[in-house]
């Protein structure tokens, strides 16, 4: 094993993990202050400096917080949410919310044969939605 380092220490709850699709962009949920970060990685793969941003904030009235998250090919982020699946762009605009009536949204991944279908877990359910853009495919 190699050695391990500390790069951030400032998170609240630090939950999900997340690449854009040519791995320059590091997404982590801080769950606790319900926002997404982003950080920029140099070549290496190490943290550039001075570039952590909050990417998007989830924050609202209803139940749920930042949980779980995933990437498609066009570098749309999906991140489990308050009342469902929130979607931003790569900028970190919100391009809508999938809705699916489940209580807190707990995990998604990318899975079928094109990578379309967008499985999702809540606190007792395990449902799934099609969407028009693959998520990155996972070997």
């Amino acid at each position: 094993l190699g050695t391990m380092s500390l790069l951030i220490a400032d998170f609240v709850l630090p939950n999900g993990l997340a690449f854009s699709p040519d791995e320059s962009v590091l997404y982590i949920n801080d769950t606790r202050r319900k926002h997404i970060r982003a950080f920029e990685l140099l070549p290496n793969g190490t943290l550039a400096k001075q570039t952590d941003r909050v990417f998007v904030d989830l924050g609202g009235d209803e139940p749920g917080v930042p949980d779980g998250m995933k990437v498609d090919v066009e570098g749309n982020v999906y991140c489990g949410g308050a009342g469902g699946i929130w979607i931003m762009d790569p900028r970190g605009k919100k391009l809508g919310r999938i809705v699916h009536g489940a209580p807190a949204t707990t995990n998604i991944a990318f899975g079928g044969d094109d990578w379309k279908t967008l499985y999702f877990t809540s606190r007792n359910h395990l449902g799934s939605v099609n969407v028009k853009i693959p998520g990155i495919p996972v070997p």
